[in-house]
């Protein structure tokens, strides 16, 4: 398995700098991935495993509470990737953590004769078949069934909720509180345990980290099958290996997340530059400054024909006239889109700073689009693009996928190599 090491921080004051890329969909985060398995040098492709009797057999033994299921398991082969599929030969559908561990325990006593490996898999938003497990037991972590969700507040808010709850219930939970996670992902139906166990980064990690950093306590079921209460200074070392650890370390049960009062608003707003240089100063002069917006990414755009009119249905542009002869075909063009919340009280204050803001920057002025949404639509924003894509059947095809992280140092180079064919200008 390897030694675990600290959970890297995003934060403004590193030297990586965030650029993120998005091609024909939205950025997603791996949602599990295997315990103890070896799967990469198996082919794409469907794979039958044989039933062993054995196997099977031995796994009817455990007294659950949940249950498994031997047939009828196909879509624990497949993922978001739509690439990889390994047909597993049980799915475990858990109501306790108790079935988890006796589940693991029992897979790890067997040795490495049996052949069996166990992969969690949360909502499935893996791209290279991570939450699958070929011949092996798929954990069903949406299954799970445990302590409700708890809120506690006071001066260090925090809920606690299983690693099997979306982050869009806990968003609506919280918020009834007038409460929320500080730091997302930009899709949010996806589970705790899943993206704890990549990272969870969206928009406010260069403010906050990224989800990981923002977690006081998890509850763990290791490799040998042991439930083990983690945090920075109980089993140390265990926390910082299963956060961020691919679920090479453990799968994630429970997690005390950390919070902060929740906005009402958001002032969300997208612009478009023709030069790499001008959109990657800006972009690290925004994660730099000490009052900045709330939220920060970026997108390179390659010869989309009306670009500007297909914004209109969700913003609205500052200057209509110059947005109308705007030309986006055949060019390569890199879109900042950043957000500020507030209350609906604090909204002359926050237009005064966000015109400040923009007011420092060097994007194209016609192509300034602004929309005032509530908090709840602005982090959902990605599903209601899923259910477009779902009704034209778009949302199941392939989706090859790669995230980088690149220094600061080496992002004009590796701008210039990507995109400078399509005519990148220094």
């Amino acid at each position: 398995m390897g030694s675990p090491a600290p959970a890297a921080s995003l934060k403004q004051n590193n030297l990586l700098f965030l650029v993120f890329i998005m091609i024909l969909f939205f950025c997603s985060i791996p949602d599990t991935a295997n315990l103890c398995s070896s799967q990469s040098s198996v082919n794409p492709g469907t794979v039958i495993p044989y039933k062993s009797s054995t196997n099977i057999s031995s796994l009817e033994t455990l007294q659950l509470d949940g249950y498994f299921s031997f047939d009828h398991i196909d879509f624990a082969a497949r993922d978001f990737g739509n690439r990889y599929h390994f047909l597993p030969l049980a799915v475990l559908h858990p109501k306790s953590v108790s079935d988890i561990s006796s589940t693991v325990k029992h897979v790890f006593k067997m040795g490495s004769t049996s052949q069996l490996t166990v992969a969690a898999r949360g909502h499935s938003h893996s791209l290279q078949g991570q939450a699958q497990a070929h011949q092996g037991v798929v954990i069903n972590m949406e299954s799970l069934q445990g302590p409700e969700m708890q809120i506690h507040t006071g001066e260090l808010p925090y809920v606690d909720a299983s690693g099997g709850d979306l982050w869009i219930n806990i968003l609506h939970e919280t918020l009834k509180h007038g409460l929320a996670p500080k730091s997302w992902t930009d899709y949010l139906h996806l589970t705790v345990g899943g993206t704890l166990s990549n990272a969870g980064i969206s928009g406010q990690a260069f403010k906050h980290g990224p989800q990981i950093n923002n977690i006081y306590q998890l509850e763990v079921v290791t490799g040998k099958g042991e439930v083990v209460t983690c945090s920075e200074k109980q089993n140390a070392e265990l926390f910082y290996g299963v956060l961020g650890g691919l679920g090479q370390f453990g799968i994630i049960t429970r997690a005390r997340i950390s919070l902060e009062p929740a906005p009402k608003m958001v002032k969300w707003i997208r612009v478009l530059y023709d030069e790499f240089s001008k959109f990657s100063n800006d972009q690290e002069r925004l994660i730099s400054s000490m009052d900045s917006f709330d939220y920060i990414e970026g997108l390179v755009i390659i010869n989309r024909t009306g670009l500007l009119n297909n914004w209109r249905s969700s913003f609205n542009p500052k200057d209509p006239l110059q947005a109308s002869r705007f030309i986006s075909e055949g060019k390569t063009l890199y879109c900042l889109e950043i957000a500020k919340y507030f209350s609906p009280d604090e909204s002359d204050i926050m237009n005064q700073k966000t015109e400040s803001l923009l007011s420092e920057l060097n994007y194209i002025p016609s192509t300034l689009f602004l929309s005032e949404v509530p908090y709840v639509e602005f982090l959902d924003r990605v599903h209601l693009s899923e259910i477009k894509l779902r009704s034209k059947g778009l949302w199941e095809i392939p989706h090859p996928w790669l995230n980088l992280l690149i220094p600061r140092t080496k992002i004009n180079e590796f701008a210039q190599a990507v995109f400078g064919k399509y005519s990148y200008r220094q």
